[in-house]
């Protein structure tokens, strides 16, 4: 992480590792970087660290914030330079922000189990039969997967427990025979299906 360190007459300079974001400078203790000295103002500055660098921005501190000898009210903190907080002065050493994505690691999900007549099992709840499937993630879903969202003055949505996207009817081969029926009885009217009057 970047570091500035502050320069002192004796030993060894103290060394101030910056947090990303905002980081509060100022003799004040509820500061990030409490720098008890009389000519640091209570919250004399921030810097804030950034994947882009340093950025130090004054708070119309007292005695002033300066780089290399210049007075400032904003600026870009540069490696090598000089910052001076009334009499106090830090040395910028890096700049660098180290950020690291942790990587996650994606449970493999677990395929259904097939049954002899052709249904499937829920691979979330295995005592459940998959009803449903998602029209994003094609996962198969049983009724306690599938979430009901009820909206008013419309239709029910059906949506995918897993990524929120809507759902489908996975239809069973009973209700395949059973639909394809209906539809063959509902366009073919036949004569003899018709009410006949007795003579």
């Amino acid at each position: 992480m970047a570091r500035l360190l502050i320069k002192n007459g004796t030993g060894e300079p103290e060394v101030l590792e910056l947090n990303l974001g905002v980081n509060q400078f100022g003799r004040n203790s509820e500061n990030h970087f409490a720098i008890n000295h009389p000519s640091v103002s209570s919250h004399h500055c921030d810097i804030t660290l950034t994947a882009d660098g340093l950025l130090l921005r004054d708070h119309n501190s007292t005695n002033g914030t300066f780089i290399d000898g210049q007075p400032v009210q904003q600026a870009v903190l540069l490696v090598g330079q000089t910052l001076r907080l009334g009499d106090v002065e830090l040395f910028v050493e890096t700049t660098e922000a180290h950020i690291a994505i942790p990587e996650i690691e994606r449970a493999i999900p677990t395929p259904p189990i097939v049954l002899p007549g052709g249904g499937m099992l829920c691979p979330r709840h295995p005592e459940a039969m998959v009803t449903h499937r998602c029209t994003n993630c094609h996962s198969v879903l049983c009724e306690d997967c599938v979430k009901y969202l009820r909206r008013r003055g419309g239709n029910t949505l059906k949506l995918c427990a897993l990524c929120g996207r809507p759902v489908e009817l996975i239809a069973s081969d009973k209700q395949k025979k059973r639909s394809l029926f209906s539809k063959l009885t509902a366009t073919i009217k036949l004569p003899f299906l018709r009410g006949r009057k007795d003579n």
